[in-house]
């Protein structure tokens, strides 16, 4: 099977470069700049094509791998060339094969969503950690077992995903690579105020996010969770929720109240209800409860 692919950013050239890898044959690149689509098939080891029709005819399947708010648009133009029998892949995590390609039942083509959880950053190196990636695919049930074993073969682990469940998976996604930055910068924001450089503050918390990391991939979160909400400390929390503004303050209070759900799995017997309370009476005098 030939295997084209559309758009020759950062997910198509390590897609493209770790399909080669794997032995999949690829007919080539096409982009909208002919120079990425060049730089991306001789980094791949492929040719580039100027015309999308040559890439469709030449392809078997085809990746789309453009960002999100394109998928579709490029889908329009491939479906008025003829693609029956072909596979058409898209590789956004928020959307499913149905919302990406309307219509494409009509087509004769069979259409799937593959998302690598992984966070692409580069395009010539992130490749080298895909193996790693889990792989989840959604789509037309005629062939997603075919294309499930295809991933599979590669080494990754694979899992089937319901169209339904895009969303809510690409949001898991999204809160623990992009919103734990959010609360590193937080962290970072606050020791700024004590007097530390950005490069300082990072040494400093580097043991703290990589053991806790590695502690809650190995032992999961209750068995890693400690601190104030863990304790039941609640005169601490009060303290920390003084020194910081309001809508500081709003986040340490809601994050604490999802961290008391994981405490009290932690220490079912433990009394947990002055934590609870103080959150709560925090959150109604900002608005987030009703008092």
């Amino acid at each position: 099977m030939h295997t084209g692919i559309i758009g020759a950013g950062k997910v198509g050239c390590s897609l493209g470069k770790y399909f080669v890898l794997h032995g999949l044959s690829l007919s080539g690149f096409f982009d909208a700049d002919n120079n990425a689509a060049r730089t991306a098939a001789d980094f791949a080891g492929t040719d580039s094509l100027e015309k999308l029709e040559d890439l469709v005819s030449k392809s078997d399947a085809l990746f789309l791998t453009v960002p999100d708010g394109l998928i579709t648009t490029v889908w329009e133009q491939i479906r008025e060339l003829p693609i029956e029998g072909k596979y058409i892949y898209h590789c956004s995590g928020a959307l499913s094969a149905a919302d990406a390609f309307p219509g494409i039942a009509d087509s004769g083509a069979f259409g799937y969503s593959v998302h690598p959880l992984f966070a692409v950053s580069d395009r010539f190196d992130s490749y080298k950690e895909l193996s790693h990636a889990y792989f989840t695919i959604e789509g037309d049930e005629r062939h997603l077992d075919e294309v499930q074993e295809l991933f599979a073969s590669f080494g990754n682990p694979v899992r089937l995903i319901r169209a339904e469940d895009k969303v809510k998976y690409h949001c898991a996604a999204a809160i623990c690579s992009n919103q734990v930055i959010a609360l590193i910068q937080e962290s970072l924001d606050l020791l700024s105020d004590c007097g530390f450089d950005e490069e300082s503050a990072l040494a400093a918390l580097r043991p703290l996010i990589a053991g806790n990391v590695h502690k809650v991939l190995d032992h999961g979160c209750a068995a890693s969770l400690t601190g104030p909400v863990e304790r039941g400390d609640t005169k601490t929390l009060q303290k920390h929720m003084d020194c910081l503004d309001e809508k500081d303050r709003e986040l340490y209070a809601l994050l604490s109240g999802k961290l008391l759900g994981v405490a009290k799995r932690k220490n079912p017997d433990r009394d947990y209800h002055a934590v609870a309370r103080l959150l709560a009476h925090d959150q109604g005098k900002m608005g987030g409860i009703d008092s």
